[in-house]
């Protein structure tokens, strides 16, 4: 197996942007998921319109869009995108109490928006979590994952 260097070290080890100004602009997607698991009742007011906050999911899904949008903000060393699509799903699941999460993020650039997505769904998961936590501090925010990515040199990965 060919051992990958990590791009965002210089040779000397030091903390750099990588350089995509070499790199094709192609399409590029991402989709990302995750889960909130929580107490019943708690799925329930979510279910019903009732939490004390307001639409839970509505919310969400707007803070996941914005989180989207200010991930070069939020996590050092990624790069400023210009997006033209962010998606994110919100769905109750009363098998499991969860509320699940899906992302889906795309532009037309040198570089993935991978990270744009997981944001998106780390954002709209915490934000589950603030509207709710007066009724349910045990909920749990799990599984953030990339489950696809297209588009760019390295081509197309699915997950397990």
């Amino acid at each position: 197996m060919k051992r990958r260097r990590l791009t965002h070290f210089d040779k000397k080890g030091a903390a750099r942007m990588v350089d995509v100004s070499a790199k094709d602009v192609t399409a590029r997607v991402a989709i990302a998921k995750g889960s909130v698991t929580m107490k019943r009742a708690t799925l329930d007011l979510v279910r019903k319109g009732k939490a004390k906050k307001g639409d839970v999911l509505a919310v969400a899904r707007l803070a996941g869009i914005m989180g989207a949008k200010r991930t070069s903000d939020l996590v050092p060393l990624t790069h400023p995108l210009e997006l033209s699509s962010v998606n994110v799903d919100l769905r109750c699941d009363k098998n499991r109490n969860a509320v699940d999460i899906t992302a889906t993020c795309k532009l037309t650039g040198r570089t993935g928006v991978e990270m744009e997505a997981l944001t998106a769904v780390a954002v709209a998961a915490l934000t589950v979590y603030d509207m709710l936590k007066a009724v349910d501090r045990g909920m749990k925010l799990s599984d953030i994952r990339l489950v696809h990515k297209s588009g760019g040199k390295s081509g197309t990965f699915e997950a397990e």
